[in-house]
Order: C-alpha cells, then structure tokens, then sequence
C-alpha cells in the first residue's frame, strides 16, 4: 500500500519534492488520485461518483523520514493514542457533499461499509457488525452529528485500551510502545520501540488533541460515564485487559471463495 516502507516512487517523482524520499511518495500518490478523478470526470461519471481517500492509522514513526508524521497529535502506528488513530477522511461527491465543507464529527473506517449500503440502497448485512450509517456526516458534514455515542479502541490480543465519547478521551491502564523523544533513522531502518504504561488517563482533545493534560481527578463523573459505556463494550466484546471473555464475540465476516 502507498505510503508504506519500504518506499519505492517510480522514477518521475524519485527526488521530485525538496522534503525527502516519503514526500516523493506521497506526490505520486497526489499525481495518481488526480489521474483516477480525471478518469472519472471523462468517463461522464463525476456526479455518480463517491470517492473516498483515507489511512488505516497513523505514522510508523520508528521510521523516521521514511513514515511520516503525526504533527500534533501523541505518538502513531502501534498505539490508541491519537497519532495512532486519527487519520484523514477526505470524500468527493459532487452534487452530493458540499465542496470545501468539514466534519469534527468522529467517525471510524467500519462506519465505510454501512455507509455505503445506506448511499446505495442496499440491505445491510445479515449479521451484526459494529459500524454504523454515517451517511448524514458525508452529506451534512457542518451539522451532522456522529452516529456513535462511543468510539472503542481495542488492540493486541484484544485490549481495550481506551475508548472516546464526544470530546473526551479515556484511556485504560496498559503497556504501550514509544521512542521515548528518540526520532526515527532516514535510511529506511527502523530504530527499537521502548516499553511505557499507561495509567486510567483522561483528556479533552477539543482543548488538548495531543493528550498531554491527564484530566482524570479533576473530572471523575466523566471517567465514571465513560468506565460505564466501556462495560458494555467489554460484555459483548471482550477485554483481555480485565480478563473479561465477551458474551457476543463473532468471527470476522469472510467471503466465500470457493
């Protein structure tokens, strides 16, 4: 996928930006995107057309030059901290989705599936999944609000590390990895991860997006509404953080290839 180490531009953009090797890859990918929208346009289908652009997570920062990234936000790849999470959606629709509009709205790539079905049509799938319509943000996104009460964090062997409601951000005790203010090799070579934990930590990211203000004691009846919303989650889903097994854990959705 682009843009991932190891970085490979073709030859037309190798050395083309003046910021590096992983800025080469991201004008190709630039140049690409322009190329399929032109395609799009010319094929009379512009007005038919959602286009979406958007990252599984943020920067695999032991990288260094070769990962991008994560501006403000605290650390990247690898966390449920902000730089690991919080990546760009952007969509085109014209006709459809005002130009130059924007949505604080917090949405997560498992809402992509519902909401395409909702745009379309079609009928949801017949099992339960977690993602939800969020087909009025595409189409209203300076008013609509986001579909969930709650966005869940889960990672590693199915932690629940951390969960955020609105402009709140509670994170759980639990390990994760860090550079600990070391910075990333421009060869291409990773550097190793140090180990840190995470206490019950709670931040506002309206005021504080890169989670440096723990808020918790100041703030103990939005740790106990969110520890609650957590709860359910752990009952239908798990946590190996409290050894909880989940009452409705499901296999993930496969397609038939046979």
């Amino acid at each position: 996928p682009m843009a991932h180490v190891p970085l490979h531009p073709g030859a037309a953009f190798r050395g083309r930006s003046p910021r590096g090797l992983y800025s080469d890859v991201i004008e190709e990918l630039d140049h690409e995107i322009g190329r399929l929208l032109d395609a799009i346009d010319e094929a009379g289908l512009r007005e038919r057309t959602l286009v979406i652009v958007a990252s599984d997570n943020g920067p695999w920062l032991s990288y260094g030059g070769h990962a991008g990234s994560s501006g403000p936000f605290r650390e990247g790849k690898g966390t449920t901290f902000e730089g690991g999470v919080r990546v760009p959606f952007l969509a085109r629709w014209p006709g459809r989705i005002p130009a130059g509009s924007r949505s604080a709205a917090p949405l997560m790539t498992i809402d992509v599936l519902p909401t395409l079905a909702a745009l379309c049509g079609a009928a949801r799938p017949n099992a339960k999944i977690d993602g939800r319509d969020a087909s009025a943000v595409l189409l209203s996104p300076e008013t609509a609000p986001s579909p969930h009460e709650a966005l869940f964090f889960w990672y590693r062997d199915n932690e629940l590390q951390a969960l955020r409601s609105g402009r709140w951000k509670l994170h759980f005790p639990h390990v994760y990895r860090t550079l600990a203010g070391a910075k990333g090799r421009d060869d291409g070579r990773p550097i190793d991860y140090e180990m840190t934990r995470c206490g019950l930590e709670l931040y506002d990211l309206d005021r504080d997006p890169g989670e440096t203000r723990d808020l918790a004691a100041r703030h103990p009846e939005v740790v106990k509404r969110l520890q609650g919303l957590a709860e359910g989650a752990r009952r239908e889903l798990g946590d190996s953080l409290t050894g909880r097994a989940g009452e409705e854990v499901r296999s993930p959705g496969r397609v038939d290839d046979r």
